[in-house]
C-alpha cells in the first residue's frame, strides 16, 4: 500500500544546496516534515533554511569525508530524532572524450558519486536496520542505463550506484528498510546548465521534485522520469550492441558536429 509522504517526520537530504535535493527539501517541508539538509555550502545551505524556518536544519558536509558524514547522521539523530527518510542526491558531473580522457578525474568523480554515497548509506543503514524501519533513496540517473559519448566517465559512476542499489534493495527489504534508486533524465538545475549540447524532454526542478515524493509514496524500486526519456533509455539499453553503437556513433557525429561551430 502506498504511503504518503506527509507528517511530522524527519528527513536527511544531501546534495540540498542546489538542484533536486533544494527542490525536495522545500516541498517535503511544505508538508510538514523537518528536513536536515547538507552539502558543502554553508551559505547556500543557511539560506535554504532560511526559506522554512523551524523545519529546514542546516548540517554543512563533504560526503567524501567518511568520519564526518557518520558524525553528521549522529549529530542529526541526537538534534532532531531518528532519520525515517534518507535522500541522498549529493554528486557531481564532467563530460570526457578519449582525447581528453583524464584518470584522475574518473577518480574524483567515483570518490564523490559512489563512495561519499557509500558513507552516507553506512551511516543510516545500521540505524534503521536495528529499528526495523527506514526508508532510503539514492539519485543515479538514466546516464546509468548504456554508455554515451561523453558520458562515460559520469554514466559509469550512475551505473555503479544503480548496481549497488539493485543488490542491498532484497537485503534491507529483509530488515524492514526500504531502498530506491532515483533516475532522472535531464533537469534543468545549476549542474546541467554547464551543458552546451541539446538535452531532450529536459525538465524544471519542480517537476522533477514532485516526480521523487510521488515516487517515495510508491515505494516501487525504481522512480524514473520524465517517462519519454525512460523510454527511449531504456530502449536504447536493450538493443543488442551492433544496433546500439550505431545509435551512439551518430550522436557523436552530431556533437562532432557542435564541436566544429564553436
Amino acid at each position: 500500500m502506498a504511503e504518503t509522504i506527509t507528517g511530522r517526520r524527519l528527513a536527511w537530504i544531501t546534495g540540498a544546496s542546489s538542484g533536486i535535493g533544494r527542490a525536495v527539501a522545500l516541498k517535503l517541508a511544505d508538508r510538514g516534515w523537518q528536513v536536515a539538509v547538507s552539502a558543502r555550502s554553508g551559505a547556500k545551505l543557511e539560506a535554504l533554511a532560511a526559506e522554512r524556518p523551524g523545519l529546514i536544519h542546516a548540517y554543512l558536509l563533504d560526503i567524501t569525508e567518511g568520519e564526518s558524514v557518520r558524525d553528521a547522521a549522529l549529530n542529526i539523530e541526537q538534534s532532531l530524532g531518528p532519520i525515517d527518510l534518507a535522500l541522498f542526491s549529493a554528486g557531481g558531473y564532467v563530460r570526457e572524450s578519449a582525447r581528453r580522457f583524464d584518470a584522475e578525474k574518473l577518480a574524483e568523480l567515483f570518490n564523490l558519486n559512489v563512495v561519499g554515497t557509500g558513507h552516507a548509506l553506512q551511516a543510516v543503514m545500521a540505524p534503521m536496520i536495528a529499528r526495523r524501519r527506514g526508508h532510503i533513496a539514492v539519485v543515479a540517473s538514466v546516464a546509468g542505463y548504456i554508455g554515451l559519448p561523453g558520458g562515460g566517465v559520469y554514466g559509469a559512476t550512475k551505473s555503479a550506484l544503480i548496481t549497488l542499489c539493485e543488490a542491498l534493495r532484497p537485503q534491507l527489504e529483509r530488515e524492514g528498510v526500504v531502498l530506491q534508486v532515483i533516475n532522472p533524465g535531464f533537469v534543468d538545475t545549476p549542474m546541467t546548465k554547464t551543458n552546451d549540447f541539446p538535452m531532450p524532454f529536459l525538465i524544471k526542478e519542480d517537476e522533477a521534485a514532485d516526480a521523487i515524493i510521488k515516487g517515495l509514496e510508491s515505494r516501487r524500486f525504481e522512480i524514473v522520469f520524465p517517462w519519454k526519456m525512460k523510454v527511449a533509455m531504456k530502449l536504447l539499453a536493450a538493443l543488442p550492441y551492433p544496433l546500439s553503437l550505431a545509435v551512439t556513433r551518430r550522436m557523436l557525429r552530431k556533437e562532432d558536429a557542435i564541436d566544429s561551430k564553436r
